[in-house]
């Protein structure tokens, strides 16, 4: 432990001597903080605004099935895996959180030009951990495209490590399939999550190399 303290340690003091990094680090956590900020105000407005719903061909083959505890077991054991693992390679570290926020601003306005209503036989998708300590709002409409799959498959796009690479996929598949059981998203919102990802991903991708 005291040895791996040391490698994050230092493999940070060496990136924030650098000013190209501490300029793009700085930048983008300010960005990440004002996305996040307005699209956690937009999901609100967004439940109360007219949409549109379609029949799925796929949700219509089974009846949903509640499996909350399993995703969300799956996002936080895959969340704090790649916090550590990134937390030791800064550059991968900034590019996940500059591809996040493109994830979310992407996520923004498909939600935006495309109001779905939640499929009539959803079971909502309730976070045990907003829900333990209160005050947590569950949403419905928060759907094209899932961002529960989008960010699963980041952490794949962004691991250092061919292993984790793997891991992070296996669940990316997993979150999938669960949030499709639940009746939770619409077949297509699941389907496009990893496509606008991959985006998200190649934009900070090419904003770093440019850099």
């Amino acid at each position: 432990m005291t040895d791996r303290i040391k490698k994050i340690k230092g493999a940070w003091q060496e990136k924030l001597q650098t000013k190209s990094f501490c300029s793009r680090f700085l930048f983008s956590f300010i960005l990440l903080a004002f996305v996040l900020f307005w699209f956690a105000r937009f999901l609100d407005y967004n439940e109360e605004k007219p949409g549109f719903t379609f029949t799925d061909p796929f949700l219509t083959l089974f009846n949903p099935v509640d499996v909350t505890w399993i995703t969300f077991g799956l996002i936080y054991a895959a969340l704090l895996i790649a916090l550590v693992s990134l937390s030791s390679h800064p550059e991968n570290f900034l590019l996940a959180i500059q591809s996040y926020t493109f994830v979310a601003l992407l996520r923004l306005i498909t939600i935006y030009f495309l109001p779905l209503d939640a499929p009539g036989t959803i079971i909502p998708l309730k976070d045990p951990f907003i829900e333990f300590f209160g005050g947590g709002k569950t949403l419905y409409r928060d759907l094209f495209f899932s961002g529960h799959t989008s960010t699963m498959f980041l952490f794949s796009l962004t691991a250092t490590s061919r292993k984790l690479k793997y891991i992070f996929l296996v669940c990316t598949i997993l979150v999938a399939g669960c949030v499709i059981i639940q009746h939770v998203h619409y077949t297509i919102d699941v389907i496009a999550a990893p496509f606008f990802a991959y985006t998200s991903y190649r934009i900070a991708l090419l904003i770093n190399n440019k850099g």
